[in-house]
């Protein structure tokens, strides 16, 4: 793990949450890759037996961005923490995941527990890996409270139909995300 200019990681993280931002509004994720390396490794956990990964720019932008983010499109991920390493080179950000939606008492859908991401940063305003975590449980009793109300989008609809044959699952037990993080400080 490399240090960097303290002052080049806040610059990074306002770039990021200004970017995070504006995709919110605009509905418009792809260009959240712009953010990474080419070589960057973006994971998450899919519950008990999945695993997401992307490797490369070009996954990052075609999956993580594009297919993941169908029927998402307008949800905002406001980050409500963010915590610095420029030693290690590290960012995380505890984020919310809010709808675009509100349910019958008139609150938007928000899915509870905290979500957020943890990065590493490798210089030129670029990551090289992300972490995502977030609370599967409540997710899956959010998007079934909107699909009982019938406020699902097409695009969500059509997604929960694919279920893991999305591009970029894997099944966990093939996948060991934290030795895949560890090689790459070698």
């Amino acid at each position: 793990m490399t240090a960097f200019p303290r002052n080049e990681m806040e610059e990074m993280v306002g770039r990021w949450l200004a970017a995070n931002e504006a995709a919110g509004k605009s509905g418009d994720w792809s260009k959240m890759s712009q953010f990474y390396t080419e070589d960057a490794l973006y994971t998450w956990n899919n519950g008990p037996g999945w695993e997401f990964v992307a490797r490369g720019r070009q996954e990052i932008h075609e999956n993580a961005f594009g297919s993941e983010m169908e029927g998402l499109e307008e949800w905002t991920y406001p980050y409500v923490r963010t915590l610095i390493d420029d030693q290690k080179g590290e960012f995380i950000g505890i984020w919310r995941q809010v709808a675009p939606v509100k349910d019958p008492e008139g609150v938007p859908y928000e899915i509870a527990g905290t979500g957020g991401s943890w990065f590493r940063y490798a210089g030129n305003y670029q990551w090289c890996w992300q972490r995502d975590w977030f609370d599967h449980s409540n997710a899956a009793a959010v998007f079934g409270e909107m699909a009982k109300n019938k406020q699902l989008t097409p695009g969500m609809l059509e997604r929960m139909k694919k279920g893991s044959n999305m591009p970029g699952w894997v099944r966990r037990n093939s996948y060991d995300w934290y030795q895949d993080i560890t090689d790459r400080e070698a």
